[in-house]
C-alpha cells in the first residue's frame, strides 16, 4: 500500500466516523490566560492515545506536553534496551479500534503482509517509529521540551501548571483537567537500594532507567542486580556493545518463568478489572508483584550464548563497597569486583515521591486509607499506591480537600492496584484509554451541567418550517363551504 496511501486511508476512515466535529464544551475565559480543557503530561504512547481518545469525543481544546525532544518520548530510544517489545504482536492498543491506525497496518504498508508474518515480535525501534507516525498522521497537539514542575490547584475548577523548558512559551499553563500520562516512573521513582546509593559514587553505577555510556565500558566487567526482564535486556545490550563480561545476580533460587500478564490478556481480567471488589483487586496485584517479569526467551538465549555472560542464582548482594578497581560486591557465593554496576531493581510508587504533586499529595487517598489487606498478602509497596476511581481520578482522603484534586487523573503505573494494568501495559491500553476519556468527559459535562441544561431547556431554534397546517385549514374551510 505505501505510507502515503495509508495516511489517506486513515483520513477516510476518520471522516466516516465524523472525527473532528465541533467541540461541545464552552471555552473558559480567565484573567491569567488561555484555559485548556485538558492538559496531558507525557507524549509517549499513553499521552498520544489519550489525546486521540479525547479528540474523538469532540474535546479538542487540549495540549500534550513532554520534557523530551520530539521523537524521543517514552523509553524506546532512551533507556529501553530490549530488542523487541514483550507484548504479543497481534494485540492492539492505541489505535482505539481504527484498523488503519494499528501497528500492523503501518507495518504492512511498508513491508507487506508477508513481512508481517515474518516478524515474531515488534522491534523496539519500529514501535517508536510507529508512535512518531501516529502523532503526525493524527496531527496531535504536542509541545516538546516542556517539563511540568508543579500542579497548583485553585480549588475553583482550574489548575495552574508551572512549567519550564526550551519549548515552553511561558512558565504557566491553565487547565481544567490534568492527565498524568507519565509512564512507569510517573507514580513514584526508580529504586536504588541505599546499600548502593549511600556507599558508592554515582560514577560506578546506574539504574537501568538512566543513560549509560556503554562505549566507555568496552572490555570492562559489569555486574547487574536484578532477576527480571530488564536485567537480561541490559546484559544482552551491554555484551552487544563490547562489554567484556556481564554478570546477572538474582536473589531467588530459580529464574522467573511465569508472566501473569499473558494470562490476563486472555482471561478478561484486564478489561473487567474495574468490576472486582477491593479485596479481589488487592489479591490479584499482590500475586502479580510476586512474579518478576521474566526475560523473553530470545533475549535470554542471545545473552546466554555470549561468552561474557554469567548468571548467579540465589546470590543477593549483601554488601557493596568502593575499591581501587571499581566496586566490590559481596554475595553468599563470594566477592566479585566490577568496573561498573547496573541496577535493575524496579521502582517505588507513592505520590509523595513526585515533586509536581507536592502541594496535593497529602490529600490523595492511598490504598492503606481505604482497605486493610489480610496479613498473608499485605504489602506496604501496594498500600502506598493511590486509591483511584475506575476512571483513574485521584480521590481525596477527606471531603474538605476534595476540590483540590478534582480534575487530576493518574494514567500511569500508579494506577496498577486500582485499575489493573490498563495504564501500564500495551495490552491494557485499548481498555484503559476509553475509561479514562469517558471519565474526563463526564467531569467536564457535570462541571458545565447548569449551563448545558439551561441551554437545553431554553432551546427554541425552529427545525420544521413547513406550511402544511395553514394550507390544511384553508382546504378544510373550502370543503365545508361547498357542502
Amino acid at each position: 500500500m505505501g505510507l502515503e496511501a495509508l495516511n489517506e486511508q486513515v483520513k477516510r476512515d476518520l471522516s466516516y466516523l465524523a472525527f473532528g466535529g465541533e467541540d461541545w464544551i464552552r471555552p473558559l475565559n480567565h484573567s491569567e490566560g488561555h484555559v485548556y480543557d485538558v492538559v496531558i503530561i507525557g507524549g509517549g504512547q499513553s499521552g498520544l492515545g489519550a489525546a486521540f481518545g479525547l479528540m474523538r469525543e469532540r474535546i479538542s481544546n487540549i495540549l500534550v506536553i513532554d520534557e523530551n525532544e520530539e521523537g524521543l518520548e517514552g523509553p524506546w530510544e532512551t533507556y529501553a534496551r530490549m530488542m523487541t517489545l514483550r507484548t504479543p504482536k497481534h494485540l492492539t492498543s492505541i489505535d482505539l479500534g481504527i484498523p488503519s491506525l494499528t501497528f500492523r497496518s503501518w507495518w504492512e504498508a511498508q513491508f507487506g503482509s508477508e513481512g508481517w508474518e515474518q516478524i515474531v515480535k515488534i522491534p523496539r525501534s519500529d514501535w517508536m517509529n510507529y508512535l512518531r507516525w501516529y502523532r503526525k498522521v493524527l496531527n496531535l497537539p504536542v509541545m516538546n521540551e516542556v517539563k511540568l514542575k508543579l500542579i497548583e490547584p485553585t480549588g475553583e475548577g482550574i489548575h495552574r501548571l508551572h512549567i519550564e523548558g526550551s519549548g515552553a512559551p511561558s512558565n504557566l499553563l491553565l487547565a481544567r483537567k490534568v492527565i498524568l500520562a507519565t509512564g512507569i516512573q510517573g507514580g513514584g521513582e526508580w529504586h536504588v537500594p541505599p546499600m548502593i546509593s549511600e556507599k558508592l559514587p554515582h560514577r560506578l553505577y546506574a539504574h537501568t532507567s538512566e543513560t549509560i555510556d556503554f562505549k566507555a565500558l568496552k572490555d570492562k566487567k559489569v555486574g547487574i542486580l536484578g532477576g527480571g526482564a530488564s536485567a537480561f535486556d541490559n546484559a544482552n545490550f551491554a555484551l552487544s556493545q563490547s562489554v567484556a563480561e556481564a554478570h546477572v545476580f538474582i536473589r531467588r533460587t530459580e529464574l522467573p518463568r511465569i508472566n501473569p500478564i499473558r494470562q490476563m490478556e486472555g482471561s478478561g481480567i484486564i478489561e473487567r478489572f474495574h468490576t472486582l471488589s477491593d479485596a479481589d483487586k488487592y489479591a490479584v496485584m499482590a500475586h502479580f508483584f510476586k512474579h518478576s517479569q521474566p526475560p523473553t526467551n530470545d533475549t535470554f538465549e542471545r545473552a546466554s550464548s555470549r561468552s561474557g555472560f554469567q548468571l548467579h542464582i540465589g546470590a543477593p548482594w549483601v554488601n557493596v563497597e568502593e575499591a581501587d578497581e571499581g566496586a566490590v560486591v559481596t554475595t553468599p557465593q563470594g566477592k566479585f569486583t566490577f568496573d561498573f554496576l547496573i541496577i535493575s531493581t524496579g521502582l517505588l510508587t507513592n505520590p509523595a515521591l513526585r515533586p509536581e504533586l507536592r502541594l496535593i499529595e497529602n490529600y490523595i487517598a492511598r490504598w492503606e486509607d481505604r482497605y486493610k489487606a489480610p496479613e498473608e498478602i499485605s504489602n506496604p509497596l501496594l498500600d502506598a499506591h493511590p486509591y483511584l476511581s475506575p476512571g483513574f481520578a485521584f480521590l481525596s482522603r477527606d471531603e474538605r480537600n476534595k476540590k483540590f484534586l478534582h480534575g487530576i487523573f493518574a494514567f500511569n503505573y500508579s494506577a496498577l492496584i486500582s485499575c489493573g494494568i490498563s495504564a501500564s501495559a500495551l495490552s491494557g491500553m485499548k481498555f484503559g484509554i476509553p475509561k479514562l476519556v469517558s471519565a474526563v468527559a463526564d467531569q467536564l459535562f457535570l462541571d458545565n451541567r447548569e449551563e448545558i441544561l439551561h441551554n437545553y431547556f431554553t432551546y427554541s431554534e425552529l427545525e420544521f418550517v413547513g406550511e402544511w397546517p395553514q394550507k390544511g385549514q384553508a382546504l378544510n374551510a373550502t370543503l365545508a363551504s361547498q357542502k
